[in-house]
C-alpha cells in the first residue's frame, strides 16, 4: 500500500515510525521546516511505551514529488488543514483514501448524516474549500486514542495505549476500512473497525471539548483540573450541553460526565494537546474542538451557555497571545 502522511508531529510521527519500523512499509511524509530537516537527518523516530523506534523516512516538501497514493493520512492541526487540502490533488488517484487523524469535528461530519444540513461549517471549512478538495467518497473517519507529545522536531513521544478507531463516514463496514485497519494493526496499533465512526468522534470530542481549552486557560494538567470541584462542575455543565446536542446529531452518549471523568482521570498529570500548543506558541485548535460544537448548537437552536463561555474565554486568551486570529473589521467575533 502506498501511504503518505501529511504532518509528522506527535500523531503523524507515531504512525509513520510504527509503519516503517514494524509493518514493513515505507510511508512517505510531507513536512516543512525543522520537522523536515529532522526527518531527513534522523528518519522516523518514536519513543513508544519505552521502546525507541527509528527507520529511514522518505520525506518531501511538495506533493508533486510523490504522485498518486493509496492512502493519505492527514495528521496536521486544524488551522493548517485548509492549506493542506488545497495541495492534495497530486496525491489523489481514482481510489485514493483520505483519512484525517485529527481532533474535533471533521469537515464531513454533517454531510455524512442524512437529515442534517450539509452546508460546510464556517468554523471548520469556511467557504467549503476542504469539502471541494476532498470528496466525501474518499474519506475514512478515524479517532485517535493515544497520549503523545513532541519533545523535539521529528520525535514522537508516546505512552499508554495506541488505539485507532476507523470507519466509513456514513456508517457500516467496508473492505477498504478493513484493509487500513489490518495495515495499522501490523504496525502495533489496536485498531477497531467501527460501524458508526461519527459517534466515536463525538464521544472523544465530549472530553476534549472541556479538557483542552480549560487546560490552555489555566495551565493545568488533567489531574489538576479534575481535582478542582469548581472547575469540574463547570466542565460537567459543558459536557451535559454537548451530550444533549449529540442526541440531536445522531451521536447519543450513554455515560454521564462523572462516569467519563473517571476514565479521563487515568491520564493523570498529562498536558492536553492544546496546552502543549499554547506553551510552544502554536495556533490553537479551537475551531474544530469548540467552535464547531457551538455552531452546530446554533443550527439546532439549542442553548449552550457554558460552551459559549469556554469558547469566548479561550478564544480571547489565544487572540491576545497571537495564537488565534482577531475578526476582520465589521465581522462577527
Amino acid at each position: 500500500m502506498r501511504i503518505c502522511i501529511i504532518g509528522a508531529g506527535a500523531i503523524g510521527g507515531l504512525i509513520g515510525a510504527r509503519l516503517a519500523a514494524r509493518a514493513g512499509c515505507q510511508p512517505a511524509v510531507l513536512a516543512r521546516g525543522a520537522t523536515l530537516r529532522a526527518l531527513r537527518e534522523h528518519g522516523w523516530r518514536a519513543d513508544t511505551a519505552g521502546e525507541v523506534l527509528q527507520a529511514p523516512a522518505r520525506v518531501v516538501e511538495h506533493a508533486e514529488e510523490l504522485g498518486e497514493q493509496d492512502l493519505v493520512i492527514l495528521a496536521v492541526k486544524g488551522p493548517a488543514l485548509r492549506e493542506v487540502a488545497s495541495g492534495l490533488a497530486p496525491l489523489l488517484g481514482e481510489s485514493t483514501i483520505v483519512m484525517p487523524a485529527m481532533n474535533g469535528v471533521p469537515w464531513w461530519f454533517c454531510a455524512a448524516r442524512p437529515g442534517l444540513d450539509p452546508t460546510p461549517l464556517r468554523s471548520v471549512d469556511p467557504g467549503g474549500r476542504i469539502a471541494a478538495a476532498i470528496e466525501l467518497r474518499r474519506v475514512l473517519g478515524c479517532v485517535v486514542h493515544a497520549t503523545t507529545s513532541v519533545p523535539e522536531p521529528g520525535l514522537s513521544l508516546h505512552r499508554g495505549p495506541a488505539r485507532l478507531i476507523i470507519g466509513e463516514p456514513g456508517g457500516g463496514h467496508s473492505q477498504r476500512a478493513e484493509q487500513v485497519c489490518a495495515v495499522l494493526q501490523l504496525a502495533g496499533f489496536e485498531t477497531v473497525h467501527s460501524e458508526d465512526v461519527r459517534r466515536d468522534i463525538w464521544y472523544k470530542l465530549w472530553g476534549n471539548l472541556t479538557m483542552n481549552p480549560v487546560s490552555a486557560l489555566t495551565g493545568a494538567t488533567i489531574e489538576q483540573m479534575l481535582g478542582d470541584p469548581l472547575v469540574l462542575a463547570f466542565c460537567n455543565s459543558a459536557m451535559r450541553e454537548a451530550r444533549a446536542l449529540g442526541e440531536r446529531l445522531g451521536c447519543p452518549i450513554e455515560q454521564t460526565p462523572e462516569e467519563r471523568n473517571q476514565i479521563t482521570m487515568r491520564l493523570g498529570a498529562f498536558k492536553t494537546s492544546m496546552l502543549q500548543d499554547l506553551e510552544a506558541g502554536r495556533a490553537l485548535e479551537l475551531d474544530a474542538i469548540v467552535g464547531a460544537v457551538q455552531e452546530l448548537a446554533g443550527r439546532m437552536e439549542l442553548p449552550t451557555p457554558t460552551i459559549d463561555a469556554v469558547l469566548g474565554l479561550t478564544r480571547l486568551m489565544a487572540r491576545v497571545r497571537g495564537l488565534y486570529p482577531w475578526p476582520e473589521s465589521g465581522a462577527a467575533a
